[in-house]
């Protein structure tokens, strides 16, 4: 999914131009620090989703110790629920130093204190769903972000993602409209590499029945010191039932399908034939 990332630099937003440019979320910035609210964030929020968009919003992090962080949570849990708006796509604690403001404080870049403040937001924004942004060469260098069990957003200004977490800030300079924006794609979670989220995010479901089935009976027997094979007729004949009750139905009149309500028991349900399938699976034992 194509996205941008905005905040109240972003003046006069034109939501239906970003709409018809193929964006389909916002991720909207609540604020800064401890005390910087953002003065767009919840009108963002509202616009975009009338707009056809979905949402999600970040924070932006002057944290210098862990115990700044706790407070940048608690504030930007309180600009989150005053707004009353709803973030289908989670939050997002941004760490970085685009003014140079940490550095100007003495900040320690060290790998230990970052991560601590990245884990200070996140167990106290919670039960927000949030996650972690930051630059490419902060993720190598600075932030434990395996040690963090939370999804990644990195920003590469690039034409590729070399790390590949959950989503990735590709330029600042996407136009649309006569406006410029952050421009970002979400991945699905079957699409993430090897780098980046895959081990703490599930992997996709099968994508058909076939792989479905194919992935159940294998599971069946895959710590059998002797596997047998099941019976094939059963199994070919509870695999079609599976594959017919997946199949649309025709459509038929509404008098057509009443009466045949009436007089046909419904068909098992896909979960209970799957179960069929594992019960004849560990009768072969």
């Amino acid at each position: 999914m194509r996205g941008v990332d905005v905040s109240i630099f972003n003046e006069n937003v034109d939501w239906q131009a970003v709409k018809a440019a193929g964006i389909e979320f916002a991720i909207c910035r609540t604020g800064y620090g401890k005390t910087g609210f953002d003065e767009n964030f919840q009108h963002n929020v509202e616009e975009a989703h009338k707009a056809g968009l979905i949402c999600g919003a970040y924070h932006y992090s002057y944290a210098l110790t862990p115990a700044d962080a706790v407070q940048e949570a608690q504030f930007c849990k309180g600009i989150i629920e005053r707004a009353g708006v709803l973030l289908e796509l989670p939050l997002w604690f941004s760490m970085a130093d685009g003014d140079n403001y940490k550095e100007r404080h003495g900040f320690d870049f060290s790998r230990n204190n970052v991560t601590a403040i990245c884990k200070a937001f996140l167990d106290n924004i919670k039960p927000l769903n949030c996650g972690v942004q930051a630059q490419l060469s902060w993720l190598e260098n600075y932030i434990d972000w395996q040690s963090l069990g939370c999804e990644i957003w990195s920003a590469q200004w690039n034409t590729e993602d070399n790390f590949k977490g959950r989503m990735w800030q590709y330029t600042d300079a996407l136009t649309i409209g006569g406006q410029t924006f952050n421009g970002n794609i979400l991945y699905d979670k079957g699409e993430q590499a090897v780098l980046g989220q895959t081990a703490t995010v599930a992997s996709a479901a099968p994508q058909s029945a076939n792989d479905l089935i194919h992935s159940i009976l294998s599971n069946a027997h895959a710590k059998e010191e002797t596997p047998q094979p099941v019976k094939p007729q059963a199994s070919a004949n509870q695999i079609n039932s599976i594959l017919s009750n997946l199949r649309p139905q025709q459509n038929a009149t509404a008098q057509a399908t009443t009466a045949q309500a009436a007089t046909t028991q419904a068909k098992p349900s896909t979960n209970d034939l799957i179960h069929s399938i594992l019960s004849n699976a560990k009768k072969n034992k």
